[in-house]
């Protein structure tokens, strides 16, 4: 009489778990994201706290100003208010990209040179070749880095309030050409380039 081997009993199975990676002080920390193609960044410029007089006395509230874009062609501006910062920043965001527009670029730059003003303030945005970087102040580098613009040369000359500066530049985008028989048989005209209020 042959035996016939006993067949193992079967052990249950071990599901085996990535471990998460540990942080500084010994606790896990989640892995970053990887950013996806057109996703939105955004920025916060400016955050005022502003007072209105009421009956009874005053009410505060916060104004929080952000530049939001894809850095890629797409930018767009927000302004808001509320009582808390993080409701204004939420707000103005939402309104940012309500409002956005699209950027010509060319070459990792713009078509041509623009002058454009809004209020007091007016800024000159110049194209630069490959290399040159953004050469520009505070408002217009947040734009133009959130645009997706590499290089470009850009000067402030009349106001430095931030508020108007950001909407002439957003103005100045606007109004570029995408072509260069556009900008041929619409030459560029500093008296006519006249922002609104």
């Amino acid at each position: 009489m042959v035996k016939t081997p006993k067949t193992p009993p079967k052990l249950p199975e071990v599901r085996i778990r990535k471990a998460m990676p540990v942080g500084r002080h010994g606790g896990t920390r989640k892995a970053k994201k990887e950013k996806v193609a057109g996703e939105f960044s955004e920025q916060v410029v400016q955050i005022d706290r502003v007072a209105r007089v009421v009956a009874g006395g005053k009410r505060l509230r916060f104004r929080a100003v952000v530049v939001v874009g894809n850095q890629a062609d797409k930018v767009g501006l927000g302004v808001e208010k509320a009582n808390d910062v993080a409701t204004a920043v939420q707000k103005a965001v939402k309104v940012a990209k309500k409002n956005l527009i699209s950027v010509p670029i060319k070459n990792e730059t713009i078509p041509h040179e623009i002058l454009q003003s809004f209020g007091s303030a007016k800024v000159l945005l110049k194209p630069a070749p490959k290399g040159t970087g953004i050469i520009a102040g505070g408002p217009i580098r947040v734009i133009a880095n959130l645009a997706g613009i590499k290089n470009i040369s850009a000067k402030i000359l009349g106001s430095s309030n931030k508020m108007n500066n950001l909407k002439a530049t957003i103005l100045a985008l606007e109004k570029l050409r995408r072509t260069p028989w556009q900008v041929r048989n619409k030459p560029f005209d500093p008296a006519q380039d006249k922002g609104t209020k």
